[in-house]
């Protein structure tokens, strides 16, 4: 895995959120979609909020603080390593994940993306001075996983929610 691929590929799927941000109606940003679900709002609490504590996981393992430990990835972690991509389907965010998720405004949604962006940044200096790959965090339903590791996942899940953005986009009436 490459930290610069990673990290230029979380910072294009942060512009991408971005940009959405400036299209979607303001009234529906924290509508309800017809098909159900999560609104954008939730979406975009969600995904920076997951985002945000798995940095806080990656700078651990970085900073050599988490656990020293030669498990690592669990089947389904393996799965979703290999394919880059989690795979297709609704699932439910981990009880404490669920919890943070709340409606925001687009400001918010901004600013969250700004310290994302920052912390992404800091991430990938940070891993350019080395790293032991020994020292993990547990992911709630991925096993142990390392810096580098936590920084892949950061994008996997960016890129996830993207595709829910589309399927909500397509549930409202077209203008």
């Amino acid at each position: 895995m490459n930290v610069n691929d990673e990290h230029k590929t979380i910072t294009d799927a942060l512009d991408t959120y971005r940009s959405w941000l400036d299209e979607i109606p303001d009234e529906q940003f924290g509508q309800t979609p017809p098909m159900g679900g999560w609104s954008y709002a939730e979406v975009y609490s969600h995904i920076m909020q997951a985002s945000l504590g798995s940095s806080v996981a990656a700078e651990k393992c970085c900073r050599k603080t988490g656990v020293i430990t030669n498990k690592g990835l669990n089947l389904k972690g393996m799965f979703v390593f290999l394919i880059g991509s989690l795979p297709p389907g609704k699932r439910q965010a981990p009880p404490a994940i669920a919890a943070l998720t709340k409606k925001i405004d687009k400001e918010e949604a901004r600013n969250l993306i700004v310290r994302l962006r920052k912390r992404v940044e800091e991430l990938a200096a940070l891993m350019h001075n080395g790293i032991n790959k020994d020292n993990k965090i547990s992911h709630p339903s991925l096993g142990m996983l390392n810096g580098p590791q936590w920084l892949k996942f950061i994008r996997i899940h960016l890129q996830h929610h993207i595709k829910q953005l589309n399927r909500i986009k397509k549930s409202f009436p077209q203008r």
